[in-house]
């Protein structure tokens, strides 16, 4: 290959290289060694960047030794949220539901955790398989244990431990919200005799939580009083959201739980942080930015 024609094409190779990679921090393992009931240490495969995304998104697949990313602002605040992406379990989607969070929870003094939980096509298939929550659902429970146990490392209050949950990632959150603190799998050392309830969540368009045609949610849905405050999000036009996202208001709301819910006319589904033409819904994240200030959890930064 002539030296000329290396040199033009060599940028376009980086070019393409560094929108298939993930511009994240060094992942790290959430569990001691493999994740409960798996074999493999596959971390995952990323895909291609589909055609028209400005800008790409990120997507991984494979997963079956999750990992996480620790994005840590200038000055911590003692606040931590754990962010479970969407993908409808098959993907992670690592940046528009993940990283682009963390850069505005940081931005405000908050210590973000990005998890990239297992995805369903490493999952076991026929009559053992697991409904597609479950494995998600441990790997959620784990990473806030473990953020406990390391908030002094972190330089973390325990008592500020959120969860924000993206699409099927909202799904996870808010099963996780209903468990009343029991663990959906065996101890695997010291780090799980801490507990995993958070002390506030955001459900960002939650996917799916409904059952019979949308009339009722899904079993494993019923909020307990003791529920953490709640921040919902979704558009009236998002089909696989809206009603679920809205019942689910309903049954914190019927126990008690102070919870806070905004709804958009429309915008769909899958926008993360990103801003939807002709719509307001990207303003979801300044009512969020008042929600967390009022209850606390995003106290002032100190040196």
């Amino acid at each position: 290959m002539p030296s000329l024609f290396r040199g033009a094409l060599l940028p376009l190779l980086l070019s393409a290289t560094l929108v298939a990679a993930d511009p994240q921090p060094t992942p790290q393992p959430l569990w001691p060694d493999l994740a409960p009931g798996e074999t493999s240490r596959d971390t995952g495969e990323w895909l291609p960047a589909r055609p028209g995304e400005d800008p790409p998104v990120t997507r991984l697949k494979g997963v079956a030794l999750p990992t996480f990313t620790l994005h840590r602002p200038p000055q911590p605040n003692g606040t931590a949220v754990v962010i479970l992406p969407g993908g409808g379990f098959g993907r992670v989607v690592t940046n528009k539901e993940g990283t682009e969070a963390a850069e505005w929870l940081n931005r405000l003094g908050v210590t973000a955790l990005v998890l990239r939980y297992r995805t369903s096509d490493t999952a076991p298939t026929g009559d053992s398989a697991p409904p597609p929550w479950r494995r998600p659902l441990q790997d959620a429970q784990r990473l806030l244990k473990l953020t406990r146990a390391r908030a002094t490392e972190w330089q973390l209050d325990p008592r500020r431990v959120g969860l924000l949950g993206f699409s099927a990632g909202g799904q996870v959150a808010a099963r996780l919200l209903c468990d009343e603190g029991e663990a959906a799998y065996p101890p695997a050392d010291d780090i799980d005799r801490q507990p995993h309830r958070p002390d506030f969540a955001l459900l960002l368009y939650p996917w799916n939580l409904t059952a019979d045609g949308g009339a009722t949610l899904l079993d494993g849905l019923t909020p307990p009083a003791g529920a953490p405050p709640c921040f919902l999000v979704h558009t009236d036009d998002d089909r696989s959201s809206a009603l679920g996202s809205a019942l689910f208001y309903v049954a914190l709301k019927s126990r008690g739980v102070a919870s806070e819910l905004h709804v958009y006319g429309h915008g769909g589904h899958g926008y993360g942080l990103r801003p939807v033409a002709g719509s307001d819904v990207g303003d979801w994240p300044s009512h969020a930015t008042t929600w967390l200030r009022a209850g606390g959890w995003t106290p002032p930064t100190t040196n």
